[in-house]
């Protein structure tokens, strides 16, 4: 056979060994890719499931952030005011002397009569210097509240229902404490009793004035159709004073509720009046006070 005649088939024969590698090589480079894909696969699913609770979070911070910058606001409206005018009127209140962060209003005599300091009303309105209170003290989200202390119920409306949960239940009982009588959570109970004593010690007359709007009421938050109301778990309490209950989110307080806040506050309740809304009549167990009583083994 002449030499060129051989030509053809050694062609075709190093081109048939040629495609088997390549095609051996292109299999193994696919294997070796869709291994190396599944696990860039799983590791952006784990990122996502990362970045997604990182922006659940960075929300909750949001709108704590939207909050904390409301009632600075707030505070800012009122002290441009009193700066402007040198006093600050509350409707239907005496004229008040400006506040600071570490002083509560102090009522003096209208203009037309002597300048001197009235004896304050436990139901006369102050205008609040909110940045007192509440110090270290954080407000119990709804997550938390469901963390400690779990559903009290599987249902939920606008009006007071009953705890169904039974472990909750259990926790819960109606008690006379100093002048009222009212449901809530067992160490609420004990906590609001020494409270109770205080009062009586250091204000006998506004401990005889002291009455209430109720404790333990399952329900939604007012205006919320998802939100549940810490009253439903039996950590809270809605104050009264001489039969009266303090205006909700008109921005003024009653004078013996700034008193009763400062007791509220070094049993470790976090006071309403902070809000966004002003809630001067609600105190609520803080956050730090419920995961102690857990810590005990009390809740």
């Amino acid at each position: 056979m002449k030499q060129g005649a051989l030509i053809g088939p050694i062609i075709i024969a190093i081109g048939l060994i040629c495609a088997a590698l390549a095609f051996a090589l292109v299999g193994a480079v696919l294997q070796t890719a869709d291994g190396a894909t599944e696990l860039r696969l799983d590791r952006a699913e784990a990122q996502i499931e990362s970045l997604e609770r990182d922006i659940a979070d960075t929300r909750d911070q949001l709108a704590e952030a939207e909050q904390t910058l409301n009632e600075q606001a707030e505070e800012l409206a009122i002290l441009s005011g009193q700066l402007h005018s040198g006093i600050a009127r509350q409707p239907g209140s005496s004229i008040q002397l400006p506040v600071s962060d570490s002083d509560a209003a102090l009522p003096i005599a209208p203009l037309d009569l002597e300048d001197h300091i009235q004896t304050e009303e436990p139901t006369e309105v102050m205008i609040l210097a909110k940045a007192r209170f509440n110090k270290g003290i954080t407000q119990p989200r709804n997550r938390t509240m469901l963390e400690i202390l779990g559903q009290p119920r599987g249902q939920y409306g606008t009006t007071c229902q009953s705890i169904t949960n039974p472990k909750l239940s259990a926790l819960v009982e109606t008690r006379t404490v100093g002048p009222i009588r009212v449901t809530m959570l067992k160490p609420a109970l004990d906590s609001l009793q020494r409270i109770v004593d205080r009062l009586k010690e250091s204000e006998p007359d506004l401990y005889e004035g002291l009455g209430t709007a109720g404790g333990l009421c399952v329900r939604l938050i007012r205006g919320s159709n998802r939100s549940v109301s810490n009253h439903s778990f039996g950590t809270a309490i809605d104050v009264k004073l001489d039969g009266k209950l303090d205006g909700f989110g008109d921005g003024g307080t009653q004078f013996g509720l700034l008193l009763l806040a400062e007791l509220f506050n070094e049993e470790g309740w976090y006071w309403g009046a902070t809000y966004r809304r002003e809630d001067s009549m609600h105190f609520e167990v803080g956050e730090e006070t419920l995961r102690k009583w857990r810590s005990e083994g009390r809740i």
